[in-house]
Formats: structure tokens, C-alpha cells, sequence
């Protein structure tokens, strides 16, 4: 038996379907992920539908990986950015076993995305929707999906979520989320306050540097009369030794 996990991206809705009968996934059989696949062979009720592979498990659980063009399990060494793999310390590696990206009889799960949707409707699938739980978080997208300027306030049109308290007797509160990269006055000002600090931090390396290069010339002035001083001196003796003999 293998379950086919169908994704409505439209809507938001998600169905598994058990299916027994070979036959009719034999048109998945020797598919690799990212391919489509037409649906007729699945039933009625899937007539016209295309769907597009994104992933599996097999039947001892091991995942589906793209871009291992095998129909069985291999051990792979696995680091930081590649799928099925979360690394519990910088810069580890490890030896995992993967499946193969290419859909053959061993597997127990295969997921699928509509691509197209077909004549009739797949009832808790494409006949419902899934509202969005939560909104967009960033200020550009919310303005993004209210169609806002840059002269309305953000701020007004987060989504927010209603909260339902577990313990009975309170009353149901509402949260938003915080908004990214929103321009206040309050980020303005310590933006200009950052950069008065750094201009005056620059303007006191220079001075500093000024100070040290005078600082430095005077030092080896004094410096090169001592050693003149020190010249002067010994050819003086020597001089005077001379003229004793």
C-alpha cells in the first residue's frame, strides 16, 4: 500500500489517499522528483489532473533526495545546506542514508503538488480553502498586500490572529506579529545618531593621527641632534688625542 499525500497550493488544502493497487501507480513508476505526472490513471475522479512529484519516503522511513538518480537507498556524507540534514554543530558532517530521487515499488509515501486541476472536484481538496494563519511580517510585504503607498502607516493594516486562553473564564485576546524593517522617527534618529558618531570618531582618528605624526617628527629630530651631538663629541676627542702625541 502507498499513500499519496496531494497538496493544493491554491488553497491551501492537503488530502492522503491510500491506494493498493499497483496498476494504478504504475504511470509514477521510474519518475524522478519534479516531474509531472498525469492523474487519469489514478481513478475517475482524478481525470485531467497533473500533479508534480516533490518528495517520498520509502517503506523504512528514509527520505526521497534530489539529485541521486538511483531507485534505492545509498549513504551519503552530509553537511551544513543539504537536504535531510540538519548538522548539530558548525561545520559537521555526517554519513546519512537517502533515497534515491527515482519512484519505484519500495516506497510508502509519495507527495504530490496539483499542477493542473482537472474536471471535477476532489471534495476536502479543491473544494475548500485554508485560510492563512498568519500574515506577512515584513513592512514591504504588507504593503505589498494591501496595494499601500509609502505615506500610509504599516501599522495599521497587520493581520492580526485571534488567541483563544486555555483556561476557562478568560476572555480571547488578539496578537500581531512585530514588523520588520519599519521606518519610525525613532529609527531615523539613531540612524543619524550612528552616523554623528562616526564622523566624530573619524574626525578624532585623524586628530590622533595628526598628534602621533607630529609627535613622531619631534622625536626623531631630537634623535638625529643626539646622534650629531655624539659625532661631534667623539671626533672632538679624537682630535684632542691627536694633538697630545
Amino acid at each position: 500500500m502507498v499513500s499519496l499525500n496531494i497538496a493544493n497550493l491554491a488553497n491551501g488544502c492537503q488530502k492522503s489517499i491510500d491506494i493498493d493497487d499497483d496498476l494504478k501507480l504504475r504511470a509514477f513508476y521510474d519518475k524522478q522528483i519534479s516531474n509531472e505526472v498525469p492523474g487519469d490513471s489514478l481513478g475517475d475522479e482524478f481525470k485531467g489532473y497533473v500533479f508534480r512529484i516533490t518528495g517520498g519516503n520509502d517503506k523504512q522511513g528514509f527520505p526521497m533526495k534530489q539529485g541521486v538518480l538511483h531507485a534505492s537507498r545509498v549513504r551519503l556524507l552530509l553537511s551544513q545546506g543539504h537536504s535531510c540534514y540538519r548538522p548539530r554543530r558548525s561545520g559537521e558532517r555526517r554519513r546519512k542514508s537517502v533515497r534515491g530521487c527515482i519512484v519505484g515499488p519500495d516506497l510508502s509515501v509519495i507527495s504530490l503538488v496539483i499542477v493542473k486541476q482537472g474536471e471535477a472536484d476532489i471534495p476536502g481538496l479543491t473544494d475548500g480553502s485554508v485560510p492563512k494563519r498568519l500574515g506577512p511580517k515584513r513592512a514591504n510585504n504588507i504593503r505589498k498586500l494591501f496595494n499601500l503607498s509609502k505615506e500610509d502607516d504599516v501599522r495599521k493594516f497587520v493581520i492580526r490572529r485571534e488567541v483563544v486562553p486555555k483556561k476557562e473564564g478568560k476572555k480571547p485576546y488578539t496578537k500581531a506579529p512585530k514588523i520588520q524593517r519599519l521606518v519610525t522617527p525613532r529609527t531615523l534618529m539613531h540612524k543619524r545618531r550612528l552616523t554623528t558618531l562616526k564622523k566624530r570618531q573619524q574626525e578624532r582618528s585623524k586628530e590622533a593621527a595628526s598628534e602621533y605624526a607630529k609627535l613622531l617628527a619631534k622625536r626623531q629630530k631630537e634623535h638625529r641632534e643626539q646622534k650629531e651631538e655624539l659625532r661631534r663629541r667623539r671626533s672632538s676627542a679624537s682630535r684632542t688625542s691627536v694633538s697630545k702625541k
